[in-house]
């Protein structure tokens, strides 16, 4: 069961990113494209033979869940609609609109390196906390409990800072500086689930609001 859910995640990763990239740009013959696609499998193939089986399970779950406050459901739609949409983008940009130019190899090769650097974030994050669910919710089946080690003892929310990298570097890394300005809007929604998510374990999960003073920063160090 669990080679058969890798073998259909990668599957549905492969066309996730290969449609909303590839279809757009009307060519098969994008290696930037095809490099981020293989970097992403391959980064989730080593999480999934890495991390435990009870997050993996709680992972593959829906967006939409029970117990998930509105809120959250609504943030969460938004998010992913305005994420979608930045992908998209990128490759309308790319190779019909050049709107502001295309970034240099360098920069380029930096946005590579930024998505690489918040993949292993998110993993980080992960490995670290095994509550890690794709909602907002109280696991109390799981026992939830705070997490404050590793990752999670410099920002309370190292899973959105490694996403934010991803957002940035991404549209970098396919040459898009439009792109990379139009990912301020799926990085707005991930701040707004930052804020629901807060309120939301505040009142429920014991331990949070001692966890918050401990460490102060939510998203990056010594700014917010």
């Amino acid at each position: 069961m669990f080679i058969f859910k890798l073998i259909v995640g990668i599957i549905i990763q492969m066309a996730f990113f290969g449609g909303l990239l590839l279809l757009p740009a009307g060519t098969l013959e994008w290696w930037r494209a095809w490099l981020f696609i293989g970097v992403i499998v391959a980064l989730a193939v080593w999480s999934s033979l890495s991390l435990p089986q009870d997050l993996l399970d709680e992972r593959w779950k829906p967006p939409i869940q029970k117990g998930q406050p509105l809120a959250d459901k609504i943030v969460l739609v938004l998010f992913l609609a305005t994420f979608c949409g930045l992908i998209v983008f990128i490759p309308l940009d790319v190779f019909r609109f050049h709107l502001l130019g295309e970034p240099g190899t360098l920069v380029a090769s930096l946005g590579l390196a930024l998505v690489v650097g918040g993949c292993w974030i998110m993993y980080l994050s992960l490995r670290e906390n095994a509550f890690a669910a794709p909602v907002v919710k109280h696991q109390e089946e799981r026992h939830q409990t705070v997490i404050a080690t590793g990752v999670y003892g410099l920002v309370r929310h190292p899973m959105y800072a490694g996403g934010i990298l991803l957002l940035i570097g991404l549209p970098l890394w396919l040459e898009s500086y439009a792109a990379a300005l139009l990912a301020s809007v799926p990085i707005g929604m991930l701040a707004l689930r930052i804020l629901v998510e807060e309120q939301f374990l505040r009142r429920e999960l014991k331990g949070y609001d001692a966890y918050t003073e401990r460490v102060w920063y939510r998203l990056i160090p010594f700014l917010w």
